[in-house]
């Protein structure tokens, strides 16, 4: 049986620019006074990126405006990011994971997932080595964090935000029906506003009553993203700890967008250019993609993930677009977006599909794609692209392949 932590620092931006601050002459801990890190207001970046425990009695909240905070609290202090310190903890403690497997994957700046199921040989009590590697982690760098541990990565997130600060919380198998189900619909990992809503609207309210829902009544409402709602409210996920050394390849593009949105047309079109990068990349390598994933980073610097396994590993372009379209919703909601990318991985140089009666229509697929490439890389004033890229309006996406 698998075994992950999630590890995540408590309040990141705001105990990282205290122990700055502290450790050049500052006399206040300011984790421990109202306060918040923020943007700049002169630059009309004036957003709350991080709060201290104190400010959050105000009933401040992240990503709200410093003018909203400032009236629910007259002596709050302000901030600026220290974004090079918070880098520099950040590979700290990435370092210091290390030291415990190999199999670390950066989920964002301030978490990380450790693959520790190969390593039983090495801790006899896997909850034991939780609680040291947290009470070392205060001690050495000074700073708090929450330990999820589970089966797999969806268990072991869903597990460290059960209660905090520094805390440890295990969500393994066995313990989804009594831990997870009777959690609200909104607490479900990838379950965004927006599918809440209607998930509410539905009489869907809790986790437990997505895991007990028919797929083909969901179907209805949800199409393709029905399947993966259940399978997470059943606590089921797959995906793999990729670790920056591993045996698991990868390919990316992404692109920081001029100005920060959550508008699904304008991000659709950006991942459908990076997934034609992406299909053609693979293409040239012989290669054969069976994870996608899209990547954000938030208009407060937050790194998101978010990742799927393709049925039948592809380098197909419209088959990436199609895979990645089934969770660009979830991860965009409730956020503005300012990078966005896409990310092929656990890649292979065969091709393997479950039959069924389109078996002659992927082959098919495959052949005009590999003369396509070819038509394209003859003539350098020709561009063939499918047809969705001229369906919409944009000139600017066509611009890119002039």
């Amino acid at each position: 049986m698998n075994i992950i932590f999630h590890i995540d620092v408590n309040n990141a931006f705001l105990s990282w620019s205290a122990l700055y601050l502290l450790e050049n002459g500052y006399q206040e801990d300011i984790r421990l006074i109202p306060s918040v890190i923020a943007g700049d207001e002169s630059k009309r970046h004036g957003i709350v990126l991080a709060k201290s425990y104190p400010s959050k009695q105000f009933g401040i909240k992240t990503a709200e405006t410093l003018y909203s905070a400032r009236l629910k609290c007259k002596s709050l202090k302000v901030y600026p990011p220290n974004f090079s310190f918070y880098k520099k903890m950040s590979d700290k403690l990435y370092n210091y994971f290390l030291e415990f497997t190999p199999d670390v994957e950066r989920y964002s700046i301030d978490e990380c997932f450790l693959d520790l199921t190969n390593t039983n040989y090495l801790y006899d009590d896997i909850l034991e080595l939780a609680y040291h590697m947290k009470k070392e982690i205060k001690e050495k760098f000074g700073f708090t964090v929450n330990i999820g541990i589970g089966n797999n990565k969806l268990c072991a997130k869903m597990a460290g935000d059960f209660s905090k600060p520094d805390k440890v919380h295990t969500l393994f198998l066995n313990e989804i029906k009594d831990k997870m189900w009777p959690l609200p619909i909104e607490d479900l990992l990838y379950i965004g506003k927006s599918s809440s809503n209607l998930l509410r609207k539905l009489n869907i309210n809790t986790i437990g009553d997505l895991a007990k829902t028919d797929e083909l009544f969901l179907r209805k409402y949800f199409k393709n993203r029905a399947s993966f709602m259940i399978e997470y409210a059943n606590g089921n996920d797959t995906s793999k700890v990729i670790s920056k050394n591993g045996k698991n390849k990868c390919l990316s593009y992404s692109e920081t967008l001029e100005e920060d949105t959550n508008s699904l047309d304008i991000l659709n079109k950006k991942i459908l250019v990076m997934c034609e990068k992406l299909g053609l990349k693979l293409r040239q390598d012989n290669l054969y993609a069976k994870t996608i994933a899209i990547t954000i980073k938030t208009n407060y610097f937050k790194d998101l993930s978010h990742q799927k396994k393709i049925v039948n590993q592809t380098n197909n372009t419209m088959e990436l677009y199609q895979n990645a379209l089934e969770i660009l919703e979830e991860i965009v909601a409730n956020h503005l977006v300012r990078n966005i990318g896409v990310r092929v991985s656990d890649l292979v140089n065969y091709k393997s599909s479950q039959i069924s009666l389109f078996d002659d229509n992927e082959e098919k697929d495959d052949k005009v794609w590999e003369t396509i490439d070819k038509i394209n890389d003859k003539y350098d004033d020709l561009k063939i692209l499918p047809a969705i890229f001229y369906q919409n309006k944009d000139q600017n996406l066509k611009d890119k392949y002039n």
